[in-house]
């Protein structure tokens, strides 16, 4: 409900509509544009790269509460630009000829009068003359006087705030707005790799580094690269790919992660249109569309993606932080991201992240002659390693746990990324032997994977060849549950899997995929239901297939517990290296780990 007390009225009662003064003018825009102490280091850094500075300084004291301050080598101003500097919509980046022909970050005019409205607000500026300083307090321009300083800009703001003392009961912690701060900063480093930039927490009157990423040299992707890894770390660059494609004149730079990469929350999904750093849905549902077949659902990936379109194709001008922009062909725009990150992943083959096996290592604890075993513990031991007789049975020679090397094996350790098998642990790890170190394969996660790729390369070539059973497998579902799968009858018959009403909530399955052999129908139906029950109604007929695809493959891979031959555990990592995508299984996890002898090595003290 909305309170009908106006604060002005006629006479009569009535209310009276009145021009704003220019003071009140300017905070209402504050309101808009800077909401926390990250929006004024946001506004200002973006005007320290529009002026094209090489290195720029963020001094904060009290997460920005009481001195935000910006220091750029940039172009500078002048003793008249000063001034109008201060005053509203008025800027130098566009003549407003044409709004959707936007080159900067920033170009409305307004970041600086709103500030000064909010707080108590100080520029030094030099522009190859004598340098200058202007200040605004609660919108009270001061007049100009000269200064002292080299080159470039420096912009302080103190008492953020301190005119609308209410603005401040809403900001959160000197910590969380100093974390909020650091992400600004972190994004824009992106954005600008050749830019160097520090942020400094002055609390206290001690400065303290808090971020550091000097210029990076070199052409766009490998300034990117070094600055990415000083921004996310290197564990991202070593398991990102690069990503560099065009189409419809869009074009996508930037590097995506493996899948194996992925993360428990979309903290690490940084998306640039022009390098102007947004927080697009579309956008954001475009990258998680790509990841669709290989993440599962509480996963997510990490990618750092720019999109250049000309100007002419984005409105930038529809968000009062221009954290949101709007494509004249938005369909364009998606489909050059899934597309161009899917064809990143399938060229990737079956590499995995290499986290994977650093992670592994980590969980390696060497036993030293020291460490103390209960009685229990040693009394396993030694039975396990005594001899064991079976009365009433014959002796017969046991499988070695490890298959003793054949020469041609050894030589196919060079031509094979995943080496050849050596033995089989617990019924479902499969060991080969590599020239570099040793691989572990979890043979159900890999066969899953194998299988669902081969589903998919059918029902895009000829479609899925269907097997019919001699005798139709009978399954009693949920009025519910009946109706939802025979609903998607239509999708399940692309797929190989026909199923019909048999009375009642009953239905019939006449044919499975032929390339899952013998099938539980049963358990089959019933994951299918549960994926029908998460993907929901809205989801696109395509995905839906995808995901009923994937479902399949579960069933008709190698199951954990099988007893595998030499010979098919090296056919399943042949078959590995040659399809794409096999590094991780259907819901994003790692189908092999790989050690390297050197790793291994230092387990040992070897080195």
């Amino acid at each position: 409900m909305t309170l009908h007390t106006p604060k002005i009225t006629g006479a009569d009662g009535r209310p009276v509509i009145r021009q704003l003064d220019e003071a009140a003018i300017n905070r209402i825009a504050a309101g808009e544009v800077v909401e926390r102490p990250a929006s004024a280091v946001k506004e200002l850094v973006e005007n320290a790269l529009d002026a094209g500075a090489s290195r720029i300084q963020v001094d904060i004291a009290d997460g920005g509460k009481t001195l935000i301050r910006v220091t750029d080598d940039g172009c500078g101003m002048t003793a008249e630009d000063l001034p109008l500097a201060l005053s509203r919509h008025a800027t130098s980046k566009i003549d407003g000829s044409d709004l959707l022909d936007i080159r900067s970050f920033g170009f409305r005019g307004e970041a600086l009068p709103s500030l000064g409205a909010v707080g108590r607000l100080v520029i030094t500026s030099r522009a190859g003359g004598e340098a200058a300083q202007i200040g605004c307090e609660g919108s009270r321009i001061t007049p100009v006087r000269p200064a002292a300083l080299t080159r470039g800009t420096v912009v302080e703001l103190r008492d953020l705030f301190f005119a609308t003392p209410a603005r401040l009961k809403f900001l959160r912690s000197d910590r969380a707005e100093m974390q909020a701060v650091t992400e600004v900063i972190r994004r824009l480093a992106m954005a600008e790799p050749q830019v160097g930039f520090t942020l400094r927490d002055v609390s206290g009157g001690e400065a303290r580094v808090l971020f550091r990423a000097d210029p990076a040299s070199g052409d766009l992707f490998d300034a990117l690269h070094s600055r990415l890894s000083t921004v996310i770390g290197r564990d991202f660059t070593d398991n990102a790919l690069r990503i560099d494609a065009e189409r419809d004149g869009l074009r996508l730079q930037g590097y995506a992660a493996l899948p194996t990469y992925s993360r428990g929350s979309s903290a690490q999904q940084y998306l640039f249109v022009n390098g102007r750093p947004v927080l697009d849905r579309m956008l954001y549902g475009a990258l998680r569309a790509a990841y669709f077949d290989v993440l599962s659902r509480d996963r997510h990936p990490a990618a750092v993606l720019n999109l250049i379109a000309d100007p002419q194709r984005v409105d930038v001008n529809v968000h009062p932080a221009k954290a949101e922009v709007r494509f004249r062909e938005p369909d364009a725009a998606r489909s050059l991201i899934i597309t161009a990150l899917k064809s990143a992943l399938t060229g990737a083959g079956h590499r995995a992240s290499s986290t994977v096996g650093a992670a592994t290592l980590q969980a390696i604890r060497p036993v030293y002659q020291m460490d103390r075993h209960s009685q229990p513990t040693l009394a396993r031991a030694f039975a396990f390693q005594s001899p064991q007789t079976f009365a009433g049975l014959a002796e017969a020679p046991m499988a070695p746990a490890f298959a003793p090397p054949r020469e041609e094996e050894t030589q196919s350790n060079d031509e094979h990324p995943l080496g050849a098998a050596r033995a089989q642990l617990h019924e479902n790890y499969i060991v080969a032997q590599t020239a570099t170190g040793i691989v572990i394969v979890d043979q159900h996660a890999a066969h899953e994977r194998l299988v669902y790729e081969r589903l998919k390369r059918q029902l895009a070539e000829t479609g899925v060849k269907a097997q019919a059973l001699l005798i139709p497998e009978i399954v009693d579902l949920s009025p519910a549950d009946a109706a939802r799968l025979l609903d998607a009858a239509p999708a399940l018959a692309e797929v190989g899997l026909t199923v019909e009403p048999f009375g009642g909530s009953a239905v019939a399955i006449r044919e499975v995929p032929a390339v899952l052999g013998q099938v539980n129908g049963e358990a089959l139906i019933r994951d299918i239901l549960d994926e029908l029950a998460d993907s929901g109604d809205s989801t696109l007929v395509r995905a839906r297939i995808d995901a009923i695809l994937s479902r399949m493959a579960c069933h008709g891979s190698v199951r954990s517990g099988r007893q595998m031959r030499p010979e098919e555990m090296n056919a399943l990592l042949r078959e590995m290296e040659a399809t794409p995508l096999s590094g991780q299984c259907n819901h994003g996890r790692p189908t092999y780990v790989e050690l390297s002898l050197h790793d291994i090595e230092r387990l040992f003290g070897r080195r």
